[in-house]
């Protein structure tokens, strides 16, 4: 048959047509509008017609696309309006049990989140919180950050507010609640500093514009670098389990001298390499070091009397660790398949 006569033979088909179910009407679409369909294989032959048919079979076959694009979307329509009566004559059976409730899970953060907790709270530290707006002061000033430090661009930080030498926005970390604890009482302290921090940066499957951190802050007379060594050791054989190897190398923080980053042998590969660690076998965890003289004077603490040091984490660069979760961006986007893994985790 050509193509005329083709178009002829299909539309007497489709009009003795009359789909009753989802299946029949998806079975119609895939015959006629698919890929692979009457429609699509009709315009490939009209590829190969001569230039003089061209002109009159190209209205024809355009005409024969859109009655067949018509049909589907009426038996749609027709389909959907017998389901609707169907369902509305439907009587309701009072006999039948009621739905359940599906028992849910806690969010892997708050279950890393917890756990972190408890374990400082083992070795006495305490809990607090703080504030998520801040002012320079707090956020910045008084953790030694200078007037030029990049932190403070508007790359980095959500402002909320400009005004004269002590700018407000959104906290970029919770040390502003170690400044507060510090501001507001007197020595020993020792405690964790959880919550949701902001910085203004991409969001991707390595970073997003809020997260959330854990910092710790201890202050007492003759605390060493040993001490803080001590305590982190302690908490990563707690959290990731006796046998895990630990590393410190030298780094720089504002408000901590000397200052160091912690690294971990690979919970994933234990040591051999693979994408997680980049082949290397560790993997960086938290920030530490000894807190700052200036820091101290800061807050009316005298530096002479009083030593301290102070430690920060990523919530979400633990969980990624425990549950091999490679993409931040899972956690906030409350996709039921992604929680549901966490079910057997009972509220």
């Amino acid at each position: 048959m050509n193509i005329h006569e083709s178009i002829q033979h299909y539309t007497g088909e489709i009009n003795s047509i009359n789909p009753v179910t989802p299946a029949e009407l998806e079975s119609f679409r895939i015959k006629y509008l698919g890929s692979k369909g009457v429609v699509r294989q009709l315009f490939e032959e009209f590829k190969n017609v001569s230039p003089d048919e061209k002109r009159l079979l190209g209205k024809i076959l355009n005409e024969f696309k859109q009655y067949v694009e018509n049909k589907y979307k009426a038996f749609q329509e027709q389909l959907t309006s017998s389901t609707s009566v169907q369902e509305n004559e439907q009587k309701e059976d009072l006999t039948l049990p009621g739905e359940g409730f599906s028992l849910g899970s806690r969010h892997p953060l708050s279950l890393v989140h917890k756990e972190i907790v408890e374990i400082f709270k083992r070795m006495g530290f305490s809990v607090a919180e703080g504030p998520e707006i801040e002012d320079d002061w707090h956020n910045f000033s008084a953790l030694n950050f200078p007037e030029e430090h990049p932190a403070r661009d508007m790359q980095d930080t959500f402002f909320i507010k400009k005004q004269k030498d002590n700018d407000i926005a959104l906290r970029t970390h919770t040390s502003s609640v170690q400044v507060r604890m510090m501001e507001m009482g007197k020595p020993p302290f020792r405690a964790i500093m959880p919550g949701r921090v902001y910085r203004n940066e991409a969001i991707s499957a390595r970073a997003h514009c809020f997260f959330h951190q854990v910092e710790g802050l201890y202050v007492a007379k003759e605390v060493s670098f040993a001490d803080l060594k001590q305590t982190l050791f302690h908490f990563v054989q707690e959290l990731f389990g006796e046998g895990t190897k630990v590393r410190f190398r030298p780094s720089y923080f504002p408000f901590t001298e000397p200052s160091a980053e912690m690294d971990i042998s690979c919970t994933i590969c234990k040591g051999a390499g693979c994408a997680m660690c980049k082949s290397s076998g560790w993997v960086e965890i938290l920030g530490c070091g000894m807190v700052d003289p200036n820091v101290l004077e800061n807050c009316k603490i005298d530096s002479k009397e009083y030593t301290g040091f102070a430690f920060g984490m990523g919530i979400e660069r633990i969980t990624n660790l425990k549950y091999v979760i490679k993409d931040l961006r899972l956690f906030s986007e409350n996709d039921i398949r992604f929680l549901k893994q966490f079910e057997t985790e009972i509220l």
